[in-house]
């Protein structure tokens, strides 16, 4: 089982940029695909944007396409989440995600494992 830890969320105005980090420890990383969700109070969590083991393909929700992109550095173990032009429909418990089967590329909660304790983002004036 993978560990994950998220950091790198934080208070920001909108327009403005955040970089999330989630390293993981123990575990298999390099031949699994990695997803980033967020959580808003109240609502269930939702896709934002995975990519593929090896990088090559990467998908988003439309809401975030242009502004958010997610990348995987298989050496460092981590995976990264850079967030641009931040909305105030953005804030949320953000959370990485490992996925549950080898070479795939998931975008959906269940096809996914080994949550993190998430990062918070918040976007405000």
């Amino acid at each position: 089982q993978v560990q994950l830890v998220e950091s790198g969320g934080g208070v920001v105005q909108p327009g403005g940029s955040l970089r999330l980090s989630c390293a993981a420890s123990e575990g298999t990383f390099s031949t699994y695909a990695m997803g980033w969700f967020r959580q808003a109070p109240g609502k269930e969590r939702k896709f934002v944007a995975s990519i593929s083991w090896d990088s090559r393909r990467a998908t988003y929700v439309d809401s975030v396409k242009g502004r958010f992109t997610i990348s995987k550095d298989n050496a460092k173990r981590t995976v990264y989440l850079q967030m641009d032009s931040l909305k105030p429909e953005d804030p949320a418990l953000y959370f990485c995600s490992r996925e549950r089967w080898p070479n795939g590329l998931g975008t959906h909660a269940s096809q996914f494992a080994s949550w993190g304790q998430g990062t918070q983002v918040t976007v405000s004036s």
